[in-house]
């Protein structure tokens, strides 16, 4: 039962598919993850807990999901799934949750924060932290708040309470160069 859990999950990180986010210089932050549906995922963790009655599984310890190009380390995710794996497994994965500084990379984009959580349902990706940082190539942006809408792509980026946005474009890069 727990292998079947174990596949349950695994197909479940395909689907957290971080689609592409709309923002001009970072336009690919989000594609990886479930892009490829021939990609293999693979994940590392020092530890798997499966919990049947609260339907979750638990990655501790040093946690690195995998797929081609992209990838995601954190020190703890929890994977929690709804119902019986019976019929469509990818429908049964209700929400994903990262704490422990998240890292989220792919080809030259990275995003990183204290904690990021997938809604499922409502295709939602939230990334939060002191210090949430969006960089690709030498372009950064900075708040503390990311939501990304993994159907439209659209990414909004809020700042701390007591602070700004901030944004750093090389010209070279909106050059072309």
């Amino acid at each position: 039962m727990k292998l079947f859990r174990f596949a349950v999950v695994a197909t479940g990180l395909m689907l957290a598919g971080l689609a592409p986010a709309s923002a001009q210089t970072f336009s690919n932050a989000f594609a990886g993850f479930g892009s490829n549906d021939a990609e293999p995922i693979q994940i590392e963790a020092e530890s798997l807990e499966v919990q049947d009655k609260s339907n979750s599984a638990t990655f501790t310890g040093n946690v690195v999901v995998s797929q081609g190009e992209s990838q995601l380390k954190t020190q703890n995710l929890v994977v929690f799934y709804a119902g019986s794996a019976a019929g469509n497994v990818q429908q049964s994965i209700s929400r994903l949750e990262a704490r422990g500084r998240v890292y989220i990379s792919s080809k030259d984009q990275t995003a990183t924060g204290d904690e990021a959580s997938f809604d499922m349902d409502r295709q939602i990706m939230v990334m939060t932290g002191d210090k949430v940082v969006l960089s690709q190539g030498e372009n950064v942006v900075v708040g503390n708040k990311l939501t990304v809408n993994l159907k439209t792509g659209k990414a909004d980026l809020q700042a701390p309470s007591t602070g700004r946005v901030k944004v750093l474009i090389q010209p070279r890069s909106v050059q072309g160069n």
